[in-house]
């Protein structure tokens, strides 16, 4: 067996991850603090949503390109970890400055530098996994990703209420941060680019196993105009399983950004009774990244389960499993369309059924789709797949604001509720999904 087929043990396959948790620290970092920044800053509710445009258009133009060269490149570094390092320094260099902002501009393009770098980060990090893994273990090895996901997310959505516990501050003068805020920023540079480093240490990659065929292809000029008529023919003939996947993947993630987009703001007016400014609103903020820690706990503690799971069942079932769960929990908040409220604590139910969907959605797609491309391409088609993930994201940042102000009453709370809708949708077109994973031994 070649060397790079060779199978790795769960801690090789946990280094090679860890990488990830730094990534997951930094994105959950923006996700679950974004929308309440904007607030801070001035923007109003239906504004958000154009404001988080940066961040999925980022990813529709920078992940294929980052592919596309990951996949010919090869130097002292290896292939992928190149991307690695250099989306980690920038990214460190953007979560400092984010927390220092003090106009909605300047958020803006904070984010818009954050997000570029994590995609940077990101994308090649999906390939890594089917790069150095066989195929029988790549499901675990997604799973494992998602293990790392779970345990970055959870601590920074809850970092700012840590951080109060210990004394500091959750006030601030109007259109700044607070401290707890910056301070979980300041944190969370410091953690992506620990954790880079170790995945760059501790995981060696392997040269192409024709490095003549990869020299001819790497010398080749770089053409624009050929990289996106690449890019459009991967559209028309992407293999039938990930063309269906990709139709899980658009209601899935339109359902996550109505999530992000909505939840913070939505408890924090509908169920704390709070506006942007007052001490009420800081508490509601800060239990919003609790919800959302929790949500990132299950799905952490739920990977260890997809670890074993994937030995023994159909990636495809397991996913569908799990969307349905996030689907129930999502679709309950709708609720308040019927006058039901919400308590605080009553916000960790739905959140325990999403955070269930939360680990399958990061492993099970990509195990799926990493046994029906080509090994040559896989960086590029990670990229292409990255579409429709970041479609429907710009889609909702586009259009379901004017949805929930007129159809929805302005509840974001209810607005959320849909996204359980979309979930639901998305475990149907799941069954057409063809399962090629082989099952780890």
């Amino acid at each position: 067996m070649a060397a790079e087929n060779a199978r790795k043990s769960l801690t090789q396959i946990m280094y090679m991850c860890l990488g990830f948790f730094g990534i997951q620290f930094a994105w959950a970092l923006q996700m679950s603090n974004m929308s309440t920044i904007y607030a801070r800053l001035g923007a109003k509710e239906d504004q958000i949503p154009l404001l988080w445009l940066a961040a999925p258009v980022t990813g529709l133009l920078v992940q294929p390109l980052v592919g596309y060269f990951s996949d010919r490149t090869w130097c002292r570094l290896g292939r992928r970890r190149p991307y690695f390092l250099g989306g980690a320094i920038f990214s460190v260099l953007a979560l400092i400055f984010m927390p220092q902002a003090s106009a909605v501009w300047m958020a803006v393009i904070s984010l818009w530098v954050l997000d570029t770098s994590v995609n940077v980060s990101m994308e090649p990090f999906r390939a890594f996994v089917g790069d150095i893994l066989p195929e029988s273990q790549r499901k675990t090895g997604y799973a494992m990703q998602s293990v790392m996901i779970g345990a970055g997310a959870v601590i920074a959505s809850s970092l700012p209420y840590i951080l109060t516990q210990f004394g500091v501050s959750t006030q601030a003068a109007p259109g700044t941060i607070p401290p707890s805020v910056r301070y979980s920023f300041y944190i969370g540079s410091a953690v992506l680019l620990i954790a880079i480093l170790t995945t760059i240490k501790t995981t060696p990659e392997y040269p192409p196993a024709d490095m003549e065929a990869f020299k001819a292809m790497k010398k080749e000029p770089f053409n624009p105009l050929k990289s996106i008529k690449e890019m459009g023919s991967a559209f028309i003939t992407m293999p039938v399983t990930m063309r269906r996947l990709a139709v899980v993947q658009f209601f899935t993630w339109a359902a996550f950004m109505i999530m992000w987009v909505y939840f913070s703001v939505g408890i924090a007016s509908e169920v704390f009774h709070a506006v942007p400014g007052t001490p009420e609103y800081e508490t509601a903020s800060n239990w919003a990244g609790t919800c959302f820690s929790v949500y990132n706990g299950v799905a952490f503690a739920v990977a260890f389960l997809l670890i074993w799971l994937t030995t023994k069942y159909s990636a495809k079932y397991i996913h569908i499993v799990s969307l349905m769960i996030g689907a129930l929990g999502l679709g309950s908040l709708g609720l308040t369309l019927f006058g039901v409220t919400f308590s605080k604590y009553m916000l960790f139910l739905p959140m325990v059924c999403v955070g269930v969907a939360w680990s399958s959605i990061l492993a099970m797609p990509y195990a799926l789709l990493s046994n029906s491309i080509p090994a040559e391409k896989m960086g590029f088609y990670m990229g292409v797949f990255n579409f429709f993930i970041v479609i429907p994201q710009i889609c909702v940042n586009l259009f379901f604001g004017p949805i929930m102000k007129h159809l929805l009453g302005s509840s974001a709370v209810a607005a959320v509720g849909v996204g359980g809708l979309f979930l639901f949708i998305a475990a149907l077109f799941m069954f057409r999904v063809e399962d090629k994973t082989i099952k780890a031994k």
